[in-house]
């Protein structure tokens, strides 16, 4: 649920979020250009990608561009602030690579709808 959010912050400016524009603007004020593609991207993996995880369907191609996002978030914009949330450091983004890299390798689980694709495929 937190991907969805954060990713329809981007896309729809809901919770708070600044929608495409603005959050291409700051992108790309930070170097990450063209900023709107960026944040459509960003904002595309994140809602997506989160949405796919809650549903439990194409876990690990929905998990790969979360993580990378989560790289690119934490070496563009937290990596200089230190470790910890309080100073607007990576410690978030870092937890949220290392579950998206967890889930990555290691799939949905038995109780997903891609396990249930995958044995109405082999019955």
């Amino acid at each position: 649920m937190i991907f969805i959010a954060h990713g329809a912050q981007k896309l729809f400016g809901w919770f708070g979020g600044y929608g495409l524009e603005g959050t291409g603007q700051w992108l790309g004020s930070i170097g990450l250009a063209p900023g709107y593609l960026m944040a459509l991207l960003a904002g595309g993996a994140e809602f997506f990608g989160g949405l796919a995880l809650v549903l439990g369907l194409l876990v690990r191609p929905a998990a790969a561009p979360l993580a990378l996002a989560m790289l690119v978030a934490i070496f563009s914009v937290h990596i200089d602030k230190g470790l910890f949330m309080s100073n607007n450091g990576y410690e978030f983004a870092l937890v949220m690579f290392a579950a998206s890299l967890s889930l990555l390798l290691s799939g949905a689980g038995r109780a997903s709808a891609d396990a249930a694709l995958a044995a109405a495929a082999r019955d």
